[in-house]
């Protein structure tokens, strides 16, 4: 049985529904009509109260005004504007603040996730987990993508301590309150799936197909990725400083070893040309010494940002 329609909430407007539905967007104008269509008419087949919010992350084609058009034709939706890019992690955390469902669903706005595919999520949730993350079957993505994606579920499971498949997928369900500990986190930089199953009682996965983009590039590429790798690790381990400190360690005692080594050889007469052994080690020294430095700067430079308390991101403009 289908929903009726649900009608304009209006500015401010609280009360609650069953199902939010978010959905970041970021110069998505090509997919806009058809995915705003489709996550509707899935969520009116479901029969639950609902409403959908696009988050537009600074868009600079021509998405605003679709969206404005797409707004004025369907109750349901809500529209959250970005002065300028802030990345897809902000845009879903804006999303989730003004989420007003007791079940939460993200679903990335270039189509390669079937909103079809969000009833599979929501069934699942009701069985009692806390997050459901839809795994991607044969991914329509380049070895590229894959290989990076695969090497940062492996990091992210050994981090969080909750083993998943698939961290990548935007397609994922809450329970709000879950969403209510994530948004009174105050960190600059977040990696949402990882701290939700930081915060989740259980968690689980679902499989969900994937398609190839209907237009367009990847906003991810390799820089990207790293970005993420270090959120992942400096917002949720101090994995880094301990090998640094390991590795001290270990250099402190082949020095020695080398020292006593050298100075034995000394006192044989027998001490051939070091000046390669040292250079090399010099070299070798210098540059674990730099890598130090530059996590620890990492880890400062963060925390300065904490300590700061700006605004995470600026809104533009709010339709509701």
């Amino acid at each position: 049985m289908a929903a009726e329609q649900p009608s304009r909430v209006g500015k401010g407007g609280r009360e609650r529904v069953e199902v939010s539905v978010i959905v970041p967007i970021w110069n998505e104008a090509p997919t806009l009509d058809e995915l705003c269509e489709r996550v509707c008419a899935t969520m009116q087949r479901l029969g639950k109260s609902y409403e959908v919010i696009f988050v537009d992350d600074g868009s600079t084609d021509e998405s605003p005004s679709i969206l404005k058009e797409l707004y004025t034709q369907y109750p349901a939706m809500k529209v959250i504007r970005f002065n300028r890019n802030y990345g897809q992690h902000m845009a879903v955390l804006a999303g989730l603040e003004r989420a007003r469902g007791e079940i939460i669903v993200t679903l990335d706005g270039d189509l390669q996730n079937p909103p079809e595919e969000i009833p599979k999520l929501l069934e699942k949730i009701q069985e009692g987990y806390d997050v459901v993350g839809g795994q991607r079957l044969s991914r329509q993505d380049s070895l590229g993508r894959r290989l990076p994606s695969w090497l940062m579920n492996r990091m992210a499971s050994h981090v969080v301590g909750v083993a998943m498949r698939d961290y990548g997928s935007m397609l994922r369900a809450y329970r709000r309150s879950v969403v209510e500990q994530l948004i009174q986190c105050q960190d600059r930089t977040m990696y949402i799936p990882a701290l939700a199953n930081a915060f989740a009682a259980s968690v689980a996965e679902v499989p969900v197909a994937h398609q190839r983009r209907a237009s367009g590039r990847s906003k991810y590429n390799l820089a990207s990725l790293v970005r993420l790798s270090l959120d992942l690790l400096t917002g949720f381990s101090l994995l880094p400083l301990r090998l640094i400190g390991c590795a001290g360690a270990v250099l402190m005692v082949l020095g020695l070893g080398l020292g006593l080594y050298f100075g034995w050889q000394t006192v044989r007469g027998t001490l051939r040309e070091l000046t390669p052994w040292l250079l090399a080690l010099i070299a070798f020294v210098a540059g674990l010494q730099l890598l130090a430095l530059g996590w620890i700067g990492e880890y400062v430079g963060r925390t300065a940002m904490e300590v700061r308390r700006r605004p995470r991101y600026g809104i533009q403009d709010i339709w509701e």
